[in-house]
């Protein structure tokens, strides 16, 4: 396609690599009117051999066809260019995972139990083949000290299965992976506007009624003892109506904030 002796506006070329190949001599740039230029290959053959000897391209329609790859590995890079970074590759997707008992779950239709060492978590790359048992609750935790200590706030998933997954590194991968099993959803956050908008932004809109909203039944005592009144002003900007929910314990947890002026870190628990 591009070996064609076909001429393409210089406008549209604007790039260091087109520069280069200018100045190289296997394109050639042509005015064409008073103010337009073209570029052209005068010579295919010697494009050819610029492009495997400078570039590492033996076969344009596979160069093309790659970069195109969304799915693109580092390997398919090197075969078709040279180059393991032709484009930006995510070689790390996933989440972790953590529990403080172990979670059977199947990976590739293989049964497989989550149950991590102290001190250790386990990351989930291929999430699209990962399905825990469906009687397990999975704990979205905002904050990676809660995520490393999950066996010191066991008491607050009493009657729970619960398999943490964390929010940091942030991705679409866990939201993408959470709508393709059935299980339930517990986001486990600050109670503060802020964990409210993350719940339902970036959980609840996506989930529907198998995502909730962690909220202890000590909140009000929790929030007289710990509650941070500096953070609540500074978020009062966010604070969303109450009457704009239709989960009675959103409306509830809203008011309370108000009524107490403060809100609650998440670390509290630990």
């Amino acid at each position: 396609m591009l070996l064609q002796q076909i001429s393409y506006p210089a406008s549209a070329f604007k790039h260091a690599v087109v520069y280069k190949m200018l100045s190289d001599g296997v394109l050639q740039k042509r005015l064409s009117g008073k103010s337009k230029a073209v570029i052209f290959i005068s010579n295919p053959v010697a494009l050819v051999t610029y492009l495997k000897n400078q570039c590492g391209i033996t076969d344009m329609d596979e160069y093309i066809a790659a970069c195109l790859n969304a799915d693109l590995t580092r390997s398919e890079a090197i075969q078709v260019s040279g180059n393991s970074k032709l484009k930006s590759v995510r070689t790390f997707k996933g989440f972790l995972v953590n529990c403080y008992e172990p979670i059977v779950a199947t990976l590739h239709g293989n049964a497989i139990t989550i149950n991590p060492v102290p001190g250790s978590f386990v990351f989930i790359s291929d999430y699209e083949s990962f399905f825990p048992d469906t009687t397990v609750t999975i704990v979205g935790i905002e904050n990676p000290e809660n995520f490393r200590q999950v066996h010191k706030q066991q008491n607050l998933f009493a009657g729970l299965k619960p398999l943490f997954i964390s929010r940091y590194p942030q991705s679409n991968d866990a939201i993408k992976w959470l709508q393709n099993i059935p299980n339930n959803y517990l986001h486990f956050g600050d109670l503060d506007f802020s964990g409210i908008h993350i719940f339902f932004n970036e959980y609840k809109k996506w989930l529907g009624a198998r995502a909730s909203f962690f909220i202890p039944p000590n909140a009000t005592d929790l929030l007289l003892n710990h509650g941070n009144r500096a953070l609540y002003n500074r978020q009062l900007h966010l604070a969303p109506k109450a009457d704009d929910f239709e989960e009675q314990e959103i409306k509830d947890l809203i008011n309370l904030l108000h009524q107490q002026k403060s809100v609650l870190e998440q670390e509290v628990f630990i």
